[in-house]
């Protein structure tokens, strides 16, 4: 019996050990496991396919915000302010371009700090701030009423609080998350992550906010934010909002699904 409590013993000290490990690997290396940017030098030149002009805005003497906006061939009819995912950068999300300037809008996508040739330091403040910018930017050029918020992955709590804060036309969500420490939680449920990462990014908090017409669209086979997370937002959703179920879509193909291209057109013509 006592070697047995000695061996008892001696696992439970192991699995505490790993536990601990563990969890510190969490803490000091959560930039690494929650955000894949890609950068660029900043003498890189796109290559799109599709007509595009590149703007540079300094943030402060140590920041410079990337962005780069798709134009139309018509007359456009709108502004699109596009907040991306956690992966890679710009160059990887401009393939969603078309969707919305096929429709005359303008689409506008902004980098994030650390992506391609967007610099200066990320955190959730500065997340927001350089949103806050690019929607600035816009309107200097278009009407409260002419712009369209659209957030994919991690850009839609992103766009979320922007739409809480200011005048828009519309939200569009695709597949969004109650929280991001929500999502962090998932992927390990056995530590205190509220506590433990530096960016929450309530979206939640957010939306209940929001008195603008909301579009969210989310897969019910999203293997990165799951379904039962994203539907946790129905709640807050206004009687005029749409929560679009995209059966069998996953995080990064329902621009596959006829459903989710009709659902944004539908929108974008309202």
């Amino acid at each position: 019996m006592a070697l047995h409590r000695t061996k008892l013993a001696r696992w439970l000290k192991i699995a505490l050990l790993i536990y601990a490990l563990l969890g510190i690997a969490i803490y000091y290396g959560q930039d690494y496991f929650f955000f894949r940017p890609v950068a660029l030098d900043p003498r890189h030149r796109y290559d799109f396919g599709q007509p595009y002009r590149e703007v540079n805005l300094t943030f402060d003497h140590f920041s410079n915000i990337n962005i780069v906006q798709f134009s139309t061939p018509r007359t456009p009819r709108g502004c699109v302010l596009y907040f991306h995912g956690n992966r890679k950068n710009i160059a990887w999300y401009a393939k969603h371009a078309p969707l919305f300037t096929q429709e005359g809008y303008e689409v506008w996508m902004i980098d994030y700090p650390g992506y391609g040739k967007s610099t200066g330091r990320l955190n959730e403040q500065v997340l927001h701030a350089y949103a806050l910018q690019l929607y600035k930017l816009a309107r200097k050029s278009f009407g409260a009423d002419s712009i369209l918020l659209y957030g994919k992955s991690m850009g839609t709590g992103i766009a979320a609080r922007l739409a809480a804060h200011e005048p828009a036309r519309q939200l569009i969500l695709e597949t969004p998350y109650y929280s991001f420490s929500s999502i962090a939680a998932h992927f390990f449920p056995i530590y205190p992550i509220e506590r433990m990462i530096h960016v929450k990014i309530p979206t939640y908090q957010f939306l209940s906010n929001v008195k603008i017409p909301v579009l969210i669209l989310h897969g019910t086979d999203d293997g990165l934010i799951p379904y039962r997370n994203a539907s946790r937002l129905k709640p807050l959703l206004k009687p005029t909002d749409r929560f679009v179920t995209i059966e069998g879509g996953s995080h990064n193909d329902l621009g596959d699904f006829e459903v989710f291209r009709r659902e944004v057109v539908e929108a974008l013509r309202k």
